[in-house]
């Protein structure tokens, strides 16, 4: 184990100005992986249930979004937190190289997986070589 992997990263706060709900919100920490037919993006959302998430495509940006339900840390005194507790937000660009109809999104255990299947036309294909 190295020490990189010890290290912890402290939450982003989304600043930008397109903020729209009241409170904090944070960038969700992401994985994306790449197979022959699909992205798969895995984000983090502790806290959020999946009537709370939206997924959305929308002019070539992937938007995800969070909500984390305050009614559970009401009228706590803490006495010591590292968990900032706040909703989600996210976008990304999405290459048209996405088959859009096809992306799905399950969310399992607050991990929220996002499939991006490749169109057709990008899968790599075997080619076949004649004699003549």
């Amino acid at each position: 184990m190295t020490a990189q992997e010890l290290n912890v990263r402290e939450k982003q706060e989304v600043t930008s100005p397109e903020q729209t709900r009241a409170g904090r919100s944070y960038q969700p920490d992401v994985d994306i992986y790449e197979t022959t037919d699909k992205l798969v993006l895995s984000a983090d959302m502790p806290g959020v249930d999946e009537q709370s998430i939206n997924v959305r495509l929308d002019d070539g940006f992937l938007t995800i979004e969070g909500q984390v339900s305050l009614k559970d840390y009401e009228n706590l005194s803490p006495v010591y937190t590292e968990y900032n507790v706040g909703n989600y937000v996210r976008r990304f660009a999405v290459s048209s190289d996405i088959d859009a109809e096809r992306i799905t999104a399950r969310m399992v255990n607050g991990v929220l997986e996002v499939e991006l299947p490749k169109a057709e036309h990008t899968k790599p294909r075997r080619i076949s070589v004649s004699t003549n």
